[in-house]
């Protein structure tokens, strides 16, 4: 018999990721802050729970997909919080990014509760989510990851085991730094381009045949020579990972000059943007006439 699944969080990824543990024929109960939302995903065949605690008590397996670290806290240890509604001998997946720290924090709670912990979080892209085609970056036990997998093979398409609880989430912070790094490097490389006064897709020409083609540089060099933003990960949401990383490497004791430079640039788009763009959108830094 299939585990009961319980999800909370569906927002760009949690979405796709309840249609798909849907589609692959699981039991689902979700819960989200905004109900419109849930009430969407009710309409694909979940049952919405009243609070996080009611989604977690009705559940084998409990996924966590929140934006970050407060909002995480709120759903596990808030008011009707799903920690309070854990089963015993259930497992709790936090697939948000989030800091190590407090991934050892919610494990810490769970083993308390006799309940299991991995931290999770995904890469992918929203694309990945509807896809199904997610990669996740597991830490904690190698043998509740092996319980856990036909679920996350709903979702996704590999599930690393990283080590010990926080080694998910600090592979995975390391991983969105070297993401923006990547495109700040190519909107600062268009702007040297053209303001030297050669055609923007001369450079990608030469990108996309040279060691210096990223996968991720497909998909964001359109987005920036089309000025389109629309959130695929939102630039607030590299922001704060970019801090998150920073953090992590003040505890560290490691100097991440080039990160630094960019948690800069990043958050100066975003206080600009009035509006929820993709982190594309730190093409932005260079204003176009």
């Amino acid at each position: 018999m299939k585990p009961t699944i319980g999800l909370i969080g569906l927002g760009l990824m949690g979405r796709p990721m309840a249609a798909n543990l849907l589609k692959a024929g699981y039991a689902l109960t979700v819960w989200n802050r905004t109900r419109a939302r849930a009430e969407e995903v009710a309409k694909l065949g979940a049952k919405v729970a009243a609070t996080a605690r009611e989604a977690a008590a009705a559940s084998d397996v409990l996924l966590t997909v929140v934006s970050d670290p407060p909002a995480l806290e709120a759903v596990l240890w808030g008011a009707d919080g799903a920690l309070a509604g854990l089963r015993k001998g259930s497992v709790l997946v936090d697939s948000s990014t989030v800091a190590p720290e407090l991934a050892r924090r919610v494990a810490a709670a769970c083993a308390e509760r006799g309940a299991e912990f991995l931290d999770a979080p995904v890469t992918g892209g929203t694309w990945g989510a509807e896809k199904g085609e997610l990669v996740f970056m597991v830490a904690g036990s190698r043998e509740v990851l092996e319980r856990v997998e036909p679920v996350l093979a709903a979702m996704g398409k590999r599930f690393l085991h990283m080590g010990a609880h926080g080694a998910g989430q600090t592979v995975k912070l390391a991983m969105n730094l070297i993401l923006a790094l990547e495109v700040q490097a190519l909107a600062e490389a268009l702007e040297l381009v053209t303001g030297a006064g050669v055609e923007a897709a001369r450079l990608i020409e030469v990108l996309q045949s040279s060691m210096a083609r990223a996968a991720v540089l497909d998909v964001k060099a359109p987005m920036i020579l089309e000025r389109n933003f629309a959130p695929s990960f939102p630039l607030r949401l590299m922001h704060k990972d970019l801090g998150l990383a920073m953090e992590l490497a003040r505890e560290a004791g490691v100097k991440l000059p080039a990160g630094v430079a960019a948690l800069e640039t990043y958050g100066a788009v975003r206080a600009a943007s009035s509006d929820d763009p993709d982190y594309a959108a730190v093409a932005r830094f260079w204003p176009k006439a």
